[in-house]
């Protein structure tokens, strides 16, 4: 009897550790596999909502921008200006939570958010969103709103930051 309960206790203990190790590995290469679909050429970081995500430079295709779908995609068409975009179900789950003053690292360089704004889709105006600005301006970008179910939705979340 002794013996039995030893082994069912050995039993349970291995299939809970398999579980938390397959758990672990999953978590641990699931960002380094995403990013190994895109060619990275940066590095975001925002601290106050606990984000690190490498970047991917977009190109405009149709006049549209591909979001990746794990990691954030940059696209520029000033040298001080850029725009960095990346889904709210993925990367940017709670870009929401970003208020004036905090502080956004971008490729080694510190940025200060001075506006944060949910506007409709319809409403927003892409070339006054990338037009040249006098300082170094980062907008940051994902859905809010409405789900259409398309992955696509009513409303952005629109932070501007500028360099400190």
């Amino acid at each position: 009897m002794e013996l039995r309960k030893s082994f069912d206790i050995r039993k349970i203990f291995f299939v809970v550790s398999f579980l938390v190790f397959v758990i672990l590995l999953t978590l641990g290469l699931t960002p380094a596999e995403a990013s190994a679909q895109y060619e990275v050429s940066g590095i975001l970081s925002i601290p106050s909502i606990q984000l690190t995500s490498d970047v991917t430079k977009l190109e405009l295709k149709d006049r549209k921008l591909d979001t990746p779908a794990v990691i954030v995609g940059s696209f520029s068409n000033h040298k001080n200006k850029t725009l960095l975009i990346g889904h709210s179900s993925t990367v940017f789950t709670n870009l929401h939570e970003i208020t004036i003053g905090n502080t956004i690292i971008y490729n080694g360089t510190n940025y200060l958010v001075i506006d944060a704004e949910v506007v409709e889709k319809d409403n927003i105006d892409m070339a006054d969103l990338l037009k040249a600005e006098k300082v170094d301006t980062l907008v940051l970008m994902t859905c809010a709103g409405e789900d259409y179910g398309n992955g696509d939705s009513s409303h952005r979340i629109i932070l501007t930051a500028i360099v400190l």
